[in-house]
C-alpha cells in the first residue's frame, strides 16, 4: 500500500514498523535517510544529545502528561544491527538498553522503554509499579508502543495484548480484532483496523477517543490526550485535546507519516520535510528546516 492512494484491499498487519520521526513531551526527534539523527526541544536531561548515532533505521521518544511537572523524558534508538542506544532520564533503568540485541522494534513510555525481538517476544525496562512490563510472556508479536503507565502489543494475528494501568479502561482491548497497528497515550489507546477505521478505549475527558467515524486511516499517532489519523489521501484526521493547537492540522497534505507528543503534532512529508503545530514552548516544533528525513520503513 502507498501513501497517498488507498489500496483497495483491506489494510495488512505489517511486521515490525519503523518510524522515521517520534514526538516526547518536549522534543521532537527526526530519523535522516543516511541513518543520523536530529532532535531539537528540551534537553534538560541529554533527550536531544543525538548527534553522534549512526546506523540508525527507527526512533521513539518518551512521552508525559502536561499535569506532570517535569520535562524527564528519554530518547531511544534501534540500530541497523538490532541493538539500542538511549539517551535522556534513566532513574527508572528505562535507558538500560546496551544489552539487548536482534531488537527489530522499540517504543518508550514514560519511565520504561519496551524492545521486540525477531521472534516475537518482548523485553522492557524501566518503571513497572504499574505492570507495564510485564511483558516476558508475549509471543508472536509483530508490533508495541507504550503509554505513560501502560503497554500494547499487536499480534501477527490482529488481536492485542495489554498490561499495566487499567483505571480508565486504557487496557481492555481483548476484544479488538483485525487490527494493524496500535498506539497508546497517557490514559487511553487506539487500535487502527483492517478497513481503515479506529478504535479507542480509555479517559475520553477531551475527546481524545471520539474516532469512530473516521475511515480510510492508513496510520495511527496517540499524544497525551489527543489521537491522529493519517489518511490515505495524505490529508490528517484529530480529535482531543487542542489547548495548544496540537489537533489543527486540517490544512495538512501529503502526509507520509505522523508522531504525536505531548501537546504537539509532527507530519512527515513525502518531500523529506517537516510540518508541526502545537506547543512550542521549548522549540520543539522548529522543525521546517529539516530536509532528507527518512520515509517509513515495514522491515517484513
Amino acid at each position: 500500500m502507498e501513501h497517498g492512494s488507498l489500496n483497495k484491499a483491506r489494510l495488512q498487519v505489517k511486521k515490525w514498523p519503523q518510524d522515521p520521526i517520534a514526538a516526547g513531551r518536549r522534543h521532537t526527534v527526526g530519523l535522516t535517510s543516511d541513518g543520523l539523527v536530529m532532535a531539537v526541544g528540551d534537553n534538560k536531561m541529554g533527550q536531544c544529545e543525538v548527534s553522534g548515532w549512526r546506523d540508525i533505521i527507527a526512533v521513539t521518544a518518551g512521552n508525559v502528561h502536561m499535569a506532570t511537572n517535569t520535562g524527564n523524558v528519554h530518547t531511544i534508538a534501534l540500530k541497523l544491527d538490532r541493538t539500542v542506544e538511549a539517551v535522556g532520564w534513566s532513574k527508572d533503568g528505562q535507558c538500560e538498553v546496551t544489552d539487548w540485541y536482534d531488537i527489530v522494534a522499540i517504543a518508550a513510555g514514560w519511565r520504561h522503554t519496551i524492545g521486540l525481538q525477531s521472534d516475537g517476544k518482548v523485553v522492557a525496562v524501566g518503571r513497572h509499579q504499574e505492570g507495564q512490563c510485564q511483558v516476558n510472556h508475549w509471543n508472536d508479536m509483530v508490533a508495541v508502543t507504550a503509554g505513560d503507565w501502560h503497554t500494547l502489543g499487536l499480534k501477527a494475528d490482529g488481536t492485542v495484548l495489554a498490561v499495566g494501568n487499567n483505571r480508565y479502561r486504557q487496557c481492555e482491548v481483548s476484544g479488538w480484532r483485525h487490527v494493524v497497528m496500535v498506539a497508546a497515550g497517557y490514559l487511553h489507546s487506539a487500535g487502527l483496523q483492517s478497513d481503515g477505521t479506529v478504535m479507542a478505549v480509555g479517559s475520553n475527558k477531551h475527546g481524545q477517543c471520539d474516532v469512530g467515524s473516521w475511515h480510510g486511516i492508513v496510520a495511527i499517532a496517540v499524544g497525551s490526550n489527543h489521537t491522529i489519523g493519517l489518511k490515505a489521501d495524505g490529508t490528517v484526521s484529530a480529535a482531543g485535546w487542542n489547548t495548544y493547537g496540537q489537533c489543527n492540522v486540517s490544512d495538512w497534505h501529503d502526509i507520509v507519516a505522523v508522531a504525536a507528543g505531548c501537546a504537539h503534532t509532527v507530519g512527515l512529508k513525502s518531500d523529506g520535510t517537516l510540518v508541526a503545530v502545537g506547543d512550542n514552548a521549548y522549540g520543539q516544533c522548529d522543525v521546517s528546516s529539516w530536509q532528507g528525513i527518512r520515509m517509513p520503513e515495514i522491515i517484513t
